[in-house]
């Protein structure tokens, strides 16, 4: 389906997407009218537009060469020399990672002053470690003026983690004029990774909590060669399935699933796939043939490949042949006639990067004259379908004023969704993996990295291991392990800066955190202003807790009727608050019949009362041998109840006599 240049008035589509978990941080919608498409757009060809790339280069760089510094030799290693470039940064890196599995606490004080000393020797990525250290007070007094220093330096000698960590910070201060440079060189990175035609399948974050419990089938489906399902789907690669195959060699050439990154196993299952003449696996390898990622590169291979997968009907594979043409690889010359007709098959068969690239012609004039309002509305509709690098274009156009008015807010947050594709992602993927081998020290240490960095998932992450595991989470504090103190502090800001990113269960827990001094000073008008925003993203325990507020004067005004509301509202978002609410209205019924009595004082009291009889439970009726007790009392009573009840049972005289009547007649013996 190709785009009409005056049918789209306005177009609206997703910032931000979501993993499919029952807490989640929400989208935003954005929303354009004549006046965006039309604002700045430039369609007399003019060189404002220069700026904006082609179609790219071709050629594949290692993850070392995107992300200087990366973490990827400590997990991942092989024969380059990563090592020998920066050996005391990476020592210091490998002690970190082992002090927070171990929670040794003086392994991790001999690892921060490694990399102090690196850092004090112009070490750049040891510079934007010591960053994290004192940004989260790791055996470093909490310095925010250090920890933005460190990383200043860093991200001049090139560390791109830095630079994520400071646009990050930039933009929870509104400051997008410099979040926008940033994130703008950061997405540049990120869309260079990406495959060259299509869209590169994403590690996502994984959610390992759905609410306070643990997100058991999101974490069962990532086990890598451990998971059920995975061994199931190998016995049918083994077996001949060619779709099988080509899931294989996806999990395996992305790391996807759990799984560790193999390009030699992802090429092995795609050639036998091949074989079989599956045409998705001939699409893929005609991309890797054409970026030389764990091949060497060669156009003639890739044009072959992408030709027999089209010819078998995979219009995305279009694309690809598109792209050849374009840059004039594998064919005879180039042929801009020939790429955009590529291009309209796959965007006529419904393939968003068939759009995306339609819409690079249109703003480059490649093939076409130059039309910056067919090109917006390309990308819009490639980014409505979810494509990082049409929401990179966008990005460019929000950022410049070419094709559409100038928004820096809009362009950050564009960037920033295209630069948390970036190679750094890794860093949840072997958080996750840390996690599900038991390394909780190890895996918080890797989410509290990506927390930095502005992941939302990643800073949920990190909040919910230090809720849930407590001392055993191996944080590290100013002096040691954390102590209570500190890890309420750090788990506070850490949902703090989730719910500024839309997870509604992070305000929801700031709000909780806030109402019984969790971590901060005891504040309810705070706890009101998060659950209200949380109440905003319909979550029907802040309704109810805002009802609650209301109801006791708590933050909010006392307002029984507001409290009614929100409890009504509760109910009508989750069926599951039926019995809350229905008792919350009977203390509202209590309130409001017998204001000033005894029985709203008792009310009242519940809430002293209850912890004191939930600690008697704990303490007394749990003990092990009074619980035994208490089981089998409660079984006799319930013994004698029912005997007693059936000798109740009896047939009373018809005309009402008191005397009662057997149910049958008497018992004949035998003589």
């Amino acid at each position: 389906m190709r785009v009409s240049g005056h049918r789209i008035i306005a177009l609206s589509f997703f910032i931000l997407f979501n993993y499919c978990h029952c807490v989640q941080a929400r989208p935003f919608v954005l929303v354009l009218s004549n006046d965006d498409l039309t604002g700045g757009i430039d369609d007399n060809g003019s060189d404002e537009s220069s700026d904006f790339d082609e179609f790219g280069e071709s050629e594949s760089k290692s993850e070392e060469e995107l992300d200087p510094g990366s973490w990827r030799p400590v997990f991942e290693p092989n024969d380059s020399d990563i090592h020998a470039s920066s050996p005391q940064y990476y020592s210091g890196l490998h002690k970190i990672l082992s002090a927070a599995s171990e929670g040794n606490t003086s392994l991790m004080e001999e690892a921060v002053s490694e990399l102090e000393f690196s850092a004090s020797s112009g070490d750049p990525h040891a510079q934007s470690v010591m960053g994290f250290v004192y940004g989260i007070g790791m055996m470093r007094e909490t310095s925010r003026s250090k920890s933005i220093l460190n990383h200043h330096f860093a991200a001049e000698g090139g560390n791109l983690q830095s630079k994520m960590a400071l646009a990050f910070r930039y933009l929870r201060q509104n400051m997008h004029d410099k979040a926008v440079e940033l994130y703008a060189e950061l997405a540049e990175t990120a869309v260079n990774s990406f495959l060259i035609s299509k869209d590169s399948p994403m590690v996502e974050p994984i959610r390992i909590h759905s609410g306070i419990e643990e997100n058991k089938d999101a974490l069962r489906k990532s086990r890598g060669e451990e998971d059920e399902d995975f061994q199931i789907l190998e016995y049918q690669a083994q077996k001949g399935n060619p779709a099988a195959m080509y899931k294989i060699g996806l999990f395996y050439y992305f790391g996807l699933r759990g799984l560790k990154r193999d390009h030699a196993k992802a090429l092995f299952w795609f050639s036998k796939a091949v074989d079989k003449g599956d045409a998705s696996s001939m699409e893929l390898l005609g991309e890797i043939y054409a970026r030389g990622a764990g091949v060497e590169r060669n156009y003639d291979k890739a044009l072959e490949c992408l030709t027999l997968a089209a010819e078998q009907g995979l219009f995305s594979a279009f694309n690809g042949l598109g792209y050849l043409y374009v840059k004039g690889y594998g064919v005879d010359k180039k042929n801009y006639t020939k790429a955009r007709e590529y291009f309209e098959k796959a965007a006529d068969n419904g393939d968003p990067s068939g759009h995306y690239n339609l819409g690079v012609l249109y703003l480059k004039g490649i093939g076409v004259k130059k039309d910056m309002k067919h090109a917006t509305q390309y990308f819009f509709v490639a980014a409505n379908a979810g494509q990082p690098k049409a929401f990179y274009q966008l990005a460019k156009m929000f950022h410049s004023g070419v094709g559409l008015k100038k928004n820096l807010e809009m362009a950050t947050s564009f960037y920033k969704l295209v630069a948390e594709r970036g190679p750094w992602s890794s860093l949840s993927r072997w958080a996750l993996e840390a996690y599900l081998k038991g390394d909780v020290g190890k895996a918080f240490m890797l989410y509290s990295r990506m927390s930095e960095l502005g992941y939302e998932v990643a800073q949920s992450n990190a909040a919910w291991i230090l809720d849930k595991y407590g001392e055993r989470s191996m944080c590290m504090g100013v002096s040691g392990l954390c102590t209570d103190k500190e890890r309420h502090e750090r788990a506070h800001s850490l949902w703090w800066r989730a719910s500024e990113q839309g997870n509604e269960h992070a305000a929801l827990l700031i709000g909780d955190a806030y109402y019984y001094g969790r971590g901060t000073e005891r504040d309810f008008v705070r706890a009101a202003e998060a659950y209200m925003y949380a109440k905003s993203q319909s979550n029907a325990q802040a309704m109810f807790n805002l009802g609650y507020m209301h109801e006791h004067g708590e933050g909010l005004p006392f307002d029984l009727h507001l409290a009614k509301r929100y409890y009504d509202q509760a109910l009508q978002s989750d069926a599951a608050a039926k019995l809350p609410v229905k008792l919350a209205l009977a203390s509202l019924w209590v309130r409001k019949n017998y204001a000033d009595t005894i029985m709203v004082q008792a009310l009242d009291s519940l809430p002293e009362v209850y912890p004191k009889v939930e600690e008697w439970v704990e303490n007394v009726v749990m003990e092990e041998g009074n619980a035994t007790i208490l089981t089998l009392f409660l079984c006799l009573m319930t013994v004698l109840y029912l005997r007693g009840r059936q000798r109740r049972h009896v047939v009373l005289d018809p005309v009402g006599a008191d005397v009662a009547q057997p149910l049958a007649g008497p018992v004949a013996f035998p003589q």
